[in-house]
């Protein structure tokens, strides 16, 4: 008998072993830690938790959007998160692949600081092959670029003085130009030719300058002032001076008070500008900033610009070529860093920054600056911070692109991902800033939700190409957690009345 009862005593403690090894276990300390989680700690994506239950907020933007006219026949996708938990709190046609336009650069801003660092610059390389004898220099003289977006006629200008102070007053051989750090593919496959003529279409050249430091490289700025009198053609200049392109002046200046209407086109494969329309007598000058045909030829006609006010001579020609492995260097520029970079490139939505990021990250981690490559590391990278590469089709960096797909969600959830990154309140500071007047603050928001910053800071891209309009970011409130946001709008037949959609939905979250 004894012996039967030490049998059920051992099968006893073996049974509650049992059931205290399969019990659930108690998440209360998981929760809570989670809910301690802010927008500047490091929040982990382990799932996609979806709120569907009926609330205020899903009432108001649902009602919006089915009441609002200019949705008619377009597509709109939202998706709103917790910074802190990543949980999604309202979505509408969240993981529908729609075009993104310039929110794309997140993508490329975000893998471009992952994969080159803050530290990260541009070089811009003066080269020789031979040595210096006395004033001459016994050879070719290189101008080697190493993809600076940022480049000013100014730099160059330093060279030609660097160069003549160093003694040297006559090269005895070429001045080449050298591009060969990225391939020789100008622009992106599925840029219209009605976009390639201006600023924001420009070519992507190793060696690139800007006209000003809103750094548009490969672009010139034409200027149109009305003429003395009515009649007269306007009076057109070109920043910065150079002989590269040839204005055709078809304008002509109208009586005061009459309407201002200013053409300014390029040619397609050349760099015949022409200006043609009306300006009135007295009016403010009208200015277009023009990409040029090639950027790597606009580049070397400066420096010799550069190097003719110096009196420095040379024998041969101006070419384009590849400096020889040997060729030393004799001078070197280097750009800011990408930490100060980033500004311009997302406060002004800089698309030729965009490609250039994406061509140095082919460059610096599959050693081909290309769009292939460098699209290669943006999906490589995408993948490691956690998003679904299989639902987005990338074509390149800027979001010109009418091909490239990316579902909202995945845009909120790169934004949540990305708080856990060192160089995060970089990024964050990048972005434009509602309502602020200061251009290099508030970019592209600057005269958006101005009535917002009484109750919320909001910090957001935008996009905007043909029939498309997307706004993205982060909502912080005075008094409650931050939000990411993601709202992409497709098939607009007016893409400006996207902003005030983008608006109203933002107002709505941010007054929850």
């Amino acid at each position: 008998m004894k012996m039967v009862r030490i049998i059920f005593a051992i099968l006893f403690v073996f049974i509650v072993v049992i059931l205290i090894d399969i019990a659930p276990a108690d998440d209360k300390n998981t929760v809570n830690k989670v809910k301690d989680v802010s927008v500047f700690e490091k929040p982990q994506v382990t799932q996609e938790p979806t709120s569907n239950k009926p609330t205020p907020l899903k009432q108001k933007i649902d009602e919006y959007i089915k009441s609002e006219p200019n949705l008619a026949g377009a597509i709109i996708g939202i998706s709103i998160r917790s910074a802190a938990t990543g949980e999604i709190i309202y979505e509408h046609s969240g993981n529908t692949r729609m075009h993104p336009a310039s929110n794309m650069k997140l993508f490329t801003g975000a893998t471009a600081m992952s994969t080159l660092g803050r530290d990260h610059t541009f070089k811009t390389e003066i080269l020789t092959d031979n040595p210096v004898n006395g004033t001459t220099l016994q050879g070719d003289l290189y101008l080697k670029g190493k993809g600076d977006p940022t480049l000013l006629p100014g730099d160059l200008n330093d060279f030609a003085k660097k160069i003549i102070d160093s003694g040297v007053s006559k090269i005895n051989g070429d001045i080449v130009a050298d591009d060969s750090w990225f391939d020789d593919i100008r622009i992106t496959p599925d840029l219209i030719w009605d976009d390639e003529q201006y600023y924001y279409g420009a070519q992507i050249s190793g060696l690139t300058v800007s006209p000003d430091k809103d750094y548009d490289a490969g672009s010139v700025i034409v200027e149109v002032k009305p003429g003395a009198s009515e009649g007269q053609k306007p009076i057109i200049s070109v920043s910065p001076q150079t002989n590269y392109v040839q204005i055709v002046n078809q304008a002509r200046t109208v009586p005061k008070g009459k309407e201002e209407d200013i053409e300014v086109e390029r040619e397609h494969g050349t760099n015949v500008i022409t200006v043609k329309g009306t300006i009135p007598s007295g009016s403010w000058p009208v200015k277009e900033w023009m990409a040029v045909w090639e950027p790597t030829r606009y580049t070397l006609d400066l420096f010799q610009q550069a190097l003719r006010d110096q009196g420095i001579t040379w024998t041969g020609d101006l070419k384009v070529g590849k400096a020889p492995e040997q060729a030393s260097v004799f001078l070197s520029h280097k750009s800011a860093p990408l930490s100060d970079m980033i500004l311009p490139f997302m406060k002004l939505s800089n698309n030729v920054h965009a490609e250039v990021l994406v061509k140095e990250m082919g460059k610096a981690i599959k050693g081909e600056g290309s769009w292939e490559k460098g699209l290669e590391v943006m999906e490589e990278k995408i993948l490691e911070m956690g998003l679904n590469i299989e639902t987005l089709k990338l074509r390149d960096g800027s979001g010109i692109s009418s091909i490239s797909l990316v579902p909202p969600n995945e845009i909120s959830k790169l934004l949540y991902t990305i708080q856990k990154e060192e160089w995060f309140p970089t990024f964050v500071h990048s972005l434009p800033v509602a309502g602020a007047d200061d251009r290099m603050v508030g970019g592209t928001l600057r005269n958006r939700m101005e009535d917002i910053s009484n109750f919320a800071t909001i910090q957001a891209k935008t996009g905007t190409i043909n029939s498309v309009s997307s706004l993205s970011g982060y909502i912080n409130p005075r008094e409650s957690e931050t939000i990411i946001f993601s709202i992409v709008i497709n098939h607009l037949l007016d893409e400006d009345g996207g902003k005030d959609i983008e608006d109203n939905i933002v107002t709505i979250i941010a007054s929850q």
